[in-house]
């Protein structure tokens, strides 16, 4: 009886523990949304510190935008890698970002597409504009139309309004051949993440 006693102590002191640390990362985005940053960072950090997802990713924008801190690379880095391998897809979306940038780390373009992917992945229009921009480049060696046309392609059937312009771009500078690739690319790739097809 003893021993159940003990038992069932720990764990209300553990759910109390658990309570204390548990800060409301909906009022934070509330407060965020509305530049009330302090009110954030003191609904995130410890939840962050804790390795919430939403909450790393918050304290990234936070950091990563000087917003109510002081601006911080390292520490906006920091939080979206903690976040980012937890599959936050914004948080993966940030550190494509950074590493295409340079900010905070040497530029690094293979890095950054490797964090656009998984974020494209899961529907993030941004880093479907960000892969689409990457083999849009004529001067790049990633220069590959069919593959900008279908990441472009892919922003605009999940509503990106100027995606629209920039496939009519390349289309105008496209066989119908290989604009007919890159749409089967897209019914491809539509295919494959039915659970993101837009509405």
């Amino acid at each position: 009886m003893r021993m159940l006693s003990r038992t069932v102590l720990a764990l209300i002191l553990l759910l109390l523990a658990t309570s204390v640390v548990a800060g409301d990362f909906k009022k934070g985005w509330k407060a965020y949304s509305s530049t009330d940053y302090a009110t954030a960072l003191s609904e995130w950090q410890d939840l962050a510190d804790a390795g919430d997802a939403d909450a790393c990713y918050g304290m990234g924008l936070l950091y990563g935008n000087g917003f109510g801190v002081d601006l911080n690379d390292d520490m906006a880095l920091k939080y979206y890698l903690t976040s980012a391998q937890q599959g936050h897809a914004e948080a993966q979306y940030s550190l494509g970002i950074m590493h295409q940038n340079g900010w905070g780390v040497p530029i690094d373009e293979e890095e950054g597409i490797k964090w656009y992917l998984l974020a494209a992945d899961q529907g993030v229009v941004g880093a479907l504009l960000a892969l689409g921009r990457v083999h849009a480049m004529d001067f790049s060696e990633k220069f590959d139309a069919v593959e900008a046309y279908m990441w472009f392609g892919l922003a605009a059937k999940f509503g990106d309004l100027d995606a629209k312009s920039k496939l009519d771009f390349l289309a105008s500078r496209m066989t119908p051949e290989q604009v007919s690739e890159a749409e089967g690319r897209i019914n491809d790739w539509m295919k494959g993440h039915t659970a993101l097809a837009p509405s």
